[in-house]
This record gives structure tokens, sequence and C-alpha cells, in this order.
């Protein structure tokens, strides 16, 4: 009977916590942050660059890993936990110590990873991952501005306001923050904010028309303070938008390019692809606003996949005629995840479900508790 009830009995998970390291690799510092979750699985953030899901069995290597247990204590402890051979224990656990390793050394690191064990699926879990955090709804000179919402929103968040709202959502256990708009750059503060995001350990992407990023002195700033990736809204027909193409993609910052197909654009779009492709962009988002474009933007999709370019389709898109959200963000069709494993906050700390859902605020981070906005 007690081997019975031991073969059946229910796998107890690890406690919930949060628990930290720092050390290094090959004289490089690295820092690891990884928050367990009530049903065993867990968030690795490395070097607040990069979040990884991962299943029971993978948390507790990353457990292991972290509180510097020797691989074959290690082996024992999950062997006993979840009934594996001690032999694929270890050879588990030496895997996720390589991967790591390997993941070190890697630059332009993808905001969001796995480790490829039974990989927890993206948007799967109830825990939100990231806040989508709409600095402003100010738009540069020229630009759609009658698109913008700043009629609804009638005041943008200080400098100390948004850094509240950034300490909240870490202690809410959110690992990846992006700053948008409207233009984020438009915010003279955006560094510090990328700075207090980093100073958390919360992963730091940053959505732009990226026209301030072809300045290599400013560009080089918000690398210093911490941002960690990025999404250009490509504007074809602007010089200044291919150079800080030009001036990213050597950095050491994950680099994503959004094209919005439009009628202007639609038949030059297969040459501005591989324009990208011969620049060495490596990751696109694609969307288009309007319905009749839409086999054009399937065709489009191959087109990417041949050049050998990554599509990125879980990042936000920027609110405006040029760079539309209406086509992702209909009702009826809320992007998978939205409200769930991803938020959006609003200049004057309104949350939404996803970018576009002005009329589903389920609160305001600044004023109210993250449990009474989520729940």
């Amino acid at each position: 009977m007690n081997i019975l009830n031991q073969i059946f009995s229910k796998v107890t998970p690890l406690p919930v916590g949060t628990h930290h390291m720092q050390s290094m690799q090959d004289e490089k510092p690295y820092r690891l942050h990884l928050r367990l979750q009530k049903d065993g699985s867990g968030l690795l953030i490395l070097n607040a660059a990069t979040v990884m899901q991962l299943n029971p069995t993978a948390a507790e290597c990353a457990f292991h890993y972290i509180k510097g247990s020797s691989p074959e204590e290690a082996a024992k402890q999950i062997s006993a936990r979840y009934r594996v051979d001690r032999k694929t224990a270890l050879a588990d656990f030496n895997n996720f110590a390589d991967r790591i390793h390997d993941l070190i050394s890697t630059p332009d690191l993808d905001p969001a990873s796995f480790l490829d064990f039974e990989r927890v699926q993206p948007h799967s879990t109830d825990s939100t991952l990231r806040l989508d955090c709409a600095l402003t709804y100010k738009l540069p000179a020229n630009n759609h501005t009658e698109y913008a919402p700043v009629k609804r929103v009638d005041r943008e968040l200080t400098t100390q306001e948004w850094q509240t709202i950034l300490d909240k959502a870490w202690q809410a256990g959110i690992p990846h923050i992006i700053f948008t708009g409207g233009e984020a750059t438009l915010r003279d503060d955006l560094p510090q904010l990328i700075a207090h995001a980093e100073k958390n350990g919360q992963v730091c992407g940053l959505l732009t028309d990226g026209l301030k990023l072809a300045n290599k002195e400013y560009l080089e700033l918000l690398l210093q303070t911490g941002l960690d990736h990025v999404m250009v809204i490509l504007q074809p027909d602007q010089p200044r938008s291919w150079e800080a193409i030009e001036i990213i993609i050597p950095q050491d910052l994950f680099l994503t390019v959004h094209l919005t197909l439009n009628k202007e654009n639609v038949s030059e779009a297969k040459n501005i692809l591989q324009k990208l492709a011969e620049l060495g962009v490596e990751n696109i988002s694609l969307s288009t606003s309007e319905s009749d474009l839409l086999d054009d933007l399937l065709e489009l999709q191959g087109t990417a996949n041949s050049l050998g370019l990554a599509i990125r389709w879980d990042l936000p898109v920027p609110y405006s005629a040029s760079h539309p959200v209406a086509f992702e963000t209909v009702d009826e069709e809320i992007p998978d995840g939205a409200g769930k494993t991803w938020m959006y906050v609003e200049p004057d700390g309104d949350v939404l479900p996803a970018q576009g859902e002005a009329d589903k605020i389920l609160g305001n981070f600044l004023r109210d508790t993250w449990e009474s906005i989520s729940k």
C-alpha cells in the first residue's frame, strides 16, 4: 500500500517564492531572478533582458542552479519529487545548466524565450508577464495626431508616478515592461524610466518610430540605462528611419522592425523586406488595418519566411493611422493573452486589456491594487 501511495500521490511542487543569483561567467557578470508559482512552474529572468517560462521540472532545475546545489544533489531531489530515475534527472539538470551558460554568452537576447523542456505555451499562464506602458499619446510633428486618443486622456503621469507603477508591477510579479505611446521618445524622462525598470530587474523594451534613435548618442544613452529590445515602426519613405535601423543593427539590442501594410506601400512591400534582410534585420512584425489587403499580408508573410525573417506577432503596434491597432484589437478579437498575460497602461494610469480597448478600463494602476485590477 505504501508503494501504491507513493506512485499515485500528488506531486507537491516547491513553495511559491522569489530567488536571486549574481555570478560571473568568463569574466562576464550575470544575474538570475526566479519566480516560483503555485503550480510549480516558474519565470526565470536573465540579466533583466530575457524572461523564460518554465514548467515545474525546469523550474526546479533553475531553483537548484540558483541555490548552488551540486548536480548530484539536484538530481536526487528532482528524482524524488517527480519520480523519475536519477540518471534522467541528472541529465536534465546538466542540460539546463548548459543552456543557461549558452544564453549568458549570447548577445541580442530574445525578450521572451523558452528552454526546450516540455515548454510552457505562450499565454497559457494566468500570470501577467508584460505591461505595455503608454508614456504619452503625443506624436511627432507632421504625424496623424487626430488618431491619438488625447481627448480621452487629459493628463500624463509624472516620472515619479510612472516609477511607482513600475515598482507595483515588479511587486506583483510582472517581469517585462514595454514603453510605448504615442511616441515614447518624446518623454525626456524615458532614460530615467528605463533605468528604474532595469534597477528593479525587469526586462525593458521600447516601441518607437525610431527617428530619435538615429542619434547615436541618444541610442547609447538608452542602452547604458538598460534597454533590452526595441521595435522600430518603419517609415519606408523616411531616410532617417532606415538610418536608425542601420545604427541599431550592430548594437547589443534585440531589434524587431514593424511594417504596416497599406495601399501606398503594398506594391513595394516585398522590396522593403528584401532591403531589411540585406541590412541584417532578423525579426519583423507585419499588420494591416485594411481588410482588402489581407491576402497581400499573407503573401508577404511567405516572403518573410523565404528571406529568413522571423515574424514577431505578440508585440504591440502604435496607436495612429499609419500604425493601426484596430485590426488586432476589435471587440470580438482581442489578441490571445490580452488582459491576462499582458495588459496596457494609458498615460494617465488607466489599465486596459490591450491597446485600443478603451471601453474596458480595469482600474487605475496608480490608485488601485494589482489584485483588484487583475481579478
